[in-house]
């Protein structure tokens, strides 16, 4: 989010520096895997934005001189009993009314994609519009262009301190004691974005979630498509609806995921686990995965697992990002709260965010992702 916002502030001439606390890409950004998925999102604000987010990835591959990996194998969410069916054929009707291009397949037609998935499976959907990109690819993209037009970079710069000043100006201070002034700030930290918002008294509740990934080694191409599971969906969609969930996969927050990488790997995953800051892979974690993976696709018992990573997203109570001005800090802006959606909505969140302090006419649908949603009056938060 922050490299997003720093290359489309360049491009509207801006002076941009980035305070980076760690290194380059050693967050979320660096533990993620690669989707622009479409299927998983409710119709919404977020499906809205992520159409938006694709159009600019499509210019992005040209106008950032970089290979950014980008792919598009489509998806396909495999459905195993007659009840995921009926809610998933729902919500693809949903999907469709609201502009997604996808559809119900049939067991014969889904194996016509996917012959190697387990015999469990009844149906699927599919979208061509389910794409990827690589992360690192796109993050020295942005950085690159950035850089050549004027952008500053710190790393391993903590900041520790944000003061308003009386002349409306911030004061910025950071663990070394370096002071750095600037006109506007950018609250961009992912999962720490509730510790900086502190810094200036504004409540921006980040919870971190945890998402465990295994990595194959490179492999021919399994099927045609991407793949995900409709069971975890099923679970959000409808939690009133008892699932077959098994309580060791309800704690991990086990999804199954499984899509192929730009240098050909497959990433397989993954877990939502509230394990506080701790981005350390687990066994328990690796396991689950592992025997979903080859559950699903039993061919994958034959194939190396060569590493495993884990990341943390940032969350937030409605499960929307928190993108804006906070009103009561004029200048102070925080985007965060993606959780999943990071690599989706990154091209998007920067273009608005940037547009916004560019002072651009205000776009009332954001007015839902607004910072003040979590305002805090007289010590009551304000919903």
């Amino acid at each position: 989010m922050g490299m997003s916002t720093a290359y489309y502030l360049t491009l509207q001439g801006k002076r941009v520096l980035i305070l980076e606390a760690g290194i380059f890409g050693a967050g979320a950004s660096g533990a993620c895997d690669d989707m622009i998925l479409f299927q998983s999102k409710k119709p919404g604000i977020n499906l809205e934005l992520a159409f938006e987010s694709l159009e600019l990835y499509h210019a992005l591959n040209v106008d950032l001189k970089h290979d950014l990996g980008f792919e598009n194998y489509g998806g396909m969410v495999l459905i195993k009993d007659q009840k995921e069916l009926e809610i998933m054929e729902e919500f693809v009707q949903q999907q469709r009314m609201y502009g997604l291009d996808v559809v119900m397949l049939d067991e014969k037609e889904m194996r016509k994609r996917q012959p190697h998935i387990s015999s469990r499976f009844i149906a699927s959907t599919y979208s061509p519009m389910d794409a990827q990109i690589d992360p690192f690819h796109v993050m020295y993209g942005f950085f690159h262009v950035a850089k050549n037009l004027g952008l500053e970079y710190r790393k391993k710069t903590p900041v520790v301190g944000i003061e308003k000043q009386g002349n409306g100006d911030f004061r910025i201070t950071t663990q070394s004691g370096e002071v750095f002034e600037a006109t506007q700030v950018v609250n961009a930290a992912g999962t720490w974005a509730g510790e900086i918002a502190a810094m200036v008294g504004e409540n921006v509740p980040i919870t971190p979630k945890r998402g465990q990934i295994i990595i194959t080694e490179k492999i021919p191409m399994v099927g045609e498509t991407n793949l995900w599971s409709a069971e975890y969906l099923v679970s959000k969609l409808r939690p009133e609806v008892k699932t077959e969930i098994s309580e060791e996969h309800k704690a991990l927050g086990l999804g199954f995921a499984f899509t192929r990488s730009f240098g050909g790997n497959y990433l397989i995953g993954s877990t939502r686990e509230y394990a506080g800051f701790d981005t350390r892979t687990t066994m328990e974690g690796v396991n689950a995965i592992v025997k979903q993976a080859v559950s699903y696709i039993p061919l994958l018992k034959d194939i190396h697992f060569i590493r495993a990573i884990a990341g943390l997203r940032p969350s937030t109570p409605d499960g929307k990002m928190i993108l804006g001005e906070h009103p009561d800090v004029p200048g102070f802006y925080t985007a965060s709260g993606h959780e999943g959606d990071g690599i989706s909505l990154a091209p998007i969140t920067g273009k608005l965010l940037s547009d916004m302090m560019c002072g651009a006419p205000s776009d009332s649908r954001l007015e839902e992702l607004s910072p003040v949603r979590f305002a805090v009056v007289k010590g009551e938060q304000v919903q």
